[in-house]
């Protein structure tokens, strides 16, 4: 029933009394929280009613129904305050996941934790939550369908917070200190990326090759830093 993306996402979800899925998709995520015994209730949100179409249905064929509500809604709008103490934003780019949480951040700033998996722009999600003062708590990475997926939970926690170093806003502070096995491997897919371009500019000729070529050489020395410790 679960992709590996979303076991993983799932398996990231604390024990809790309710779940607030928003971007609920197929409700697959909150039906697996329910028969794990993670979560006492949960509250499926989506923006769009095919989605929460599909969920109801699922929700129904495994007799859910009782603990699990599906709900039209934009981000976290039709969240009560206080309702959920676990909220679970995935399967959208970074910039739209930022969007929400700063549209209700008071909401989240009272939940006990968050799960992120943001399909684009991580750098910029976990800089944003460092200046709402959101605290990183653990991350995960899963390899599936040819593409990296990064699982992020974090929790308000409030006053200053140490914001991790480049290396840790652009590829995890908890992965890195962890020495993921597919950290590894998307180490090494970007040192390729950063040698075609390389090679691409070198032979077109392009004029910004020596403006960008010290910043892709900084980067490949900062992956290669890192790999170094596996």
């Amino acid at each position: 029933m679960l992709s590996k993306r979303m076991k993983a996402i799932a398996d990231m979800v604390p024990v809790c009394e309710c779940v607030a899925d928003i971007g609920c998709d197929h409700g697959f995520i909150d039906i697996k929280l329910m028969q794990d015994g993670k979560a006492g209730h949960a509250v499926a949100m989506d923006i769009n009613e095919g989605p929460l179409l599909r969920a109801k249905e699922h929700i129904r064929q495994y007799g859910l129904e009782d603990r699990i509500e599906v709900r039209l809604s934009d981000g976290a709008k039709e969240l009560k305050d206080n309702e959920a103490d676990t909220a679970i934003i995935a399967g959208m780019g970074g910039r739209l996941i930022t969007r929400i949480i700063r549209d209700d951040v008071d909401k989240f700033r009272a939940m006990k934790s968050i799960i992120l998996s943001p399909h684009t722009e991580t750098e910029n999600v976990r800089s944003f939550l460092c200046e709402k003062g959101f605290h990183t708590e653990d991350e995960d990475m899963v390899f599936e369908d040819d593409k990296y997926y990064t699982i992020i939970r974090c929790r308000f926690a409030g006053g200053d917070i140490q914001k991790p170093d480049e290396a840790g806003i652009l590829f995890g502070p908890v992965l890195i200190g962890k020495k993921h096995p597919v950290l590894k491997g998307f180490l090494e897919n970007e040192l390729i990326k950063l040698d075609e371009i390389e090679m691409r500019m070198r032979e077109g000729g392009s004029e910004a090759l020596e403006r960008k070529l010290p910043e892709i050489d900084r980067k490949r020395k900062m992956i290669r830093n890192i790999l170094d410790e596996y």
